[in-house]
């Protein structure tokens, strides 16, 4: 009998990967999708005919009892939130009730229908914000630098609180960066391998850009969405920082993007200190010893190629149209 799953936030990056890996392993899988004049059925667009997407709201508890009830689930993978860090600034009471309180009525839904369901929730390596060192593990101290970072840290402690007090089998997966050509166009890694596919087609001069020196632990979501899984098939719910222990600036990101189709990112680059957080979290690097020793994952995708296969990608999608030039904007 094959596994059931149910995905909220299936239309994003992770859900679209995390649904083919999970497709590729017999699972039947069900995508939680809500009713929105934006929504962008792009990244799930190949696999609509393998999915059953179920109406669903995480601000609206019934509807999570009602998806629980049609489809269930042996796993369940909340992955949906307001994940844009710059958004949460302007709008965190939206962001504190999707990306916290909305992990508090999954939970919630999860212990009414059927307590046994193994849960995911995906936490963020902004939890650690001003980190006190380097790297960070599963036992760094929590100093979240916005409201994104907030109220994902109350989403991950409602999880740890929900597995300690009601056994539920909840696991917490804190990752670090990950990108890809599905990223959402207002995230910093695909706003530069978009820019960087215009400019060398002509069709812009200059990219705007913030803080050059802010680090950050870059990965392959598509390696990521593995780690997910191998946490709820363990036989003991636990935490698991997921990441690369390396590094880049974002200057760095400039360089190898413009230098993968021959320009100089000097040449283009124009700083504006409108893009300037009010808190910036300068550095953050992943530790994921536990995950190597407990979960056999490993990342796989070195971040020169992650870079240089989305400049590509955004090349190609370009060039077959500016109209689809931004299929995958969040």
């Amino acid at each position: 009998m094959p596994k059931k799953v149910l995905i909220t936030g299936i239309t994003g990056q992770d859900g679209s990967y995390l649904a083919e890996f999970l497709l590729d392993k017999g699972y039947i899988v069900h995508g939680l999708v809500r009713r929105s004049s934006t929504i962008n059925f792009e990244r799930i667009a190949h696999l609509q005919e393998r999915i059953e997407l179920i109406p669903g709201d995480l601000l609206d508890q019934s509807s999570l009892l009602s998806a629980l009830d049609k489809t269930e689930p042996d796993e369940v993978y909340n992955l949906a939130a307001q994940s844009f860090v710059p958004t949460s600034w302007s709008q965190p009471v939206l962001t504190g009730e999707f990306t916290a309180l909305g992990v508090t009525r999954m939970l919630e839904a999860i212990r009414v229908v059927n307590p046994a369901i193994r849960f995911y929730q995906a936490s963020s390596s902004e939890m650690f914000g001003m980190a006190e060192e380097s790297p960070q593990n599963e036992h760094t101290r929590f100093y979240p630098r916005s409201p994104y970072g907030v109220a994902k840290l109350y989403g991950h402690w409602i999880a740890v609180n929900a597995r300690e007090s009601y056994n539920l089998f909840a696991c917490s997966g804190i990752l670090f960066n990950h990108e890809s050509p599905r990223r959402g166009i207002e995230f910093v890694t695909r706003k530069v391998s978009y820019s960087v596919a215009r400019i060398k087609l002509g069709l812009q001069e200059k990219l705007k850009m913030g803080n050059l020196d802010v680090e950050r632990d870059w990965g392959f979501a598509g390696d990521y969405v593995r780690a997910m899984w191998l946490m709820l098939q363990q036989q003991v719910p636990e935490d698991y920082v997921i990441a690369t222990n390396i590094t880049h600036s974002v200057r760095r990101l400039l360089e190898l993007a413009f230098a993968h189709v021959g320009l100089d990112y000097a040449d283009h680059l124009e700083i504006d200190p409108n893009l300037l957080r009010p808190a910036e979290v300068y550095h953050l690097r992943g530790d994921y010893s536990k995950a190597r020793q407990r979960l056999g994952w490993e990342p796989a995708m070195p971040f020169e190629q992650l870079v240089a296969a989305m400049v590509d990608s955004d090349i190609n999608l370009i060039s077959k149209g500016t109209s689809r030039a931004a299929l995958f904007a969040a």
